[in-house]
């Protein structure tokens, strides 16, 4: 197997005592090669922290070891900070020949607890383990997501030329959105609530066998609509709205 890179962990600290001393600070800060952090008693990135990355490659979301944000030390990193929100900039304008080149799909290690915003182009995003509220876009490339998310939070994910594939997700609602390309949810826990949509591809959900009953809507223009959920009996607090033009609509208990 070949080695992982050497990598640099970049840490993001928030002030837990000598509160006075952060109104010295100026909230925004751009973290160097070290990372971010603030002035004071520190602690590393806990819940209720968000990390907004942006990328114009692909993007692989891991669990980190620790509670520190780990970066891909492939690619070039600007961190900055506003309060409990964290942006990370990843870009390569440095590197580009020879054993440093650019990775295409670069990771980043995300700990547990962390809201994660991410923002790709032109390829794809790959999410695995992550424990953490997910909201993923990319434009020109699939998204797929594997045993991550939080039961207690919502996870987004949409491109426009490329298909949406989630399995053993774990999420309170699950929107997942695409043009050109299918939409293939899989629960590991049970949401109140599913979106799903594309427009020219199919959509497939599953939720776990012991979902109680939903409040369904299912509809595609060419193709078959098949609902294997319980409906009968349906409050509003459980509900699925699956969509297509072309292709086949799915809905069904593992």
């Amino acid at each position: 197997m070949k080695a992982m890179p050497t990598r640099r962990v970049t840490r993001l600290m928030v002030v837990l005592a000598l509160l006075p001393l952060a109104g010295a600070c100026s909230d925004d800060h751009d973290g160097a090669s070290g990372g971010p952090s603030v002035a004071g008693t520190l602690r590393v990135a806990g819940s209720g922290e968000q990390v907004v990355i942006a990328t114009d490659n692909g993007l692989r979301l891991r669990p980190a070891d620790g509670r520190g944000v780990t970066v891909d030390d492939r690619v070039d990193e600007h961190w900055s900070h506003h309060g409990k929100v964290w942006t990370l900039d990843l870009s390569c304008a440095h590197r580009t020949t020879g054993d440093g080149a650019c990775p295409r799909m670069p990771y980043v290690e995300i700990p547990d607890g962390v809201s994660v915003t991410a923002t790709a182009r032109n390829a794809g995003v790959d999410v695995a383990g992550v424990a953490a509220a997910l909201d993923i876009t990319t434009v020109n490339g699939d998204v797929t997501v594997t045993r991550s998310g939080r039961d207690d939070a919502d996870v987004r994910l949409s491109t426009r030329n490329g298909s949406v594939r989630a399995t053993s997700v774990e999420a309170r609602q699950v929107h997942a959105a695409t043009t050109n390309g299918d939409v293939v949810i899989g629960c590991a826990a049970v949401p109140s609530g599913v979106s799903a949509a594309t427009v020219n591809g199919s959509v497939d959900v599953t939720v776990p066998h012991d979902s109680p009953p939903y409040r369904v809507g299912a509809s595609t223009d060419n193709g078959r609509a098949t609902v294997a959920v319980p409906v009968r009996g349906a409050d509003r607090a459980h509900s699925m709205t699956l969509t297509t033009v072309n292709g086949d609509v799915d809905a069904r208990r593992d």
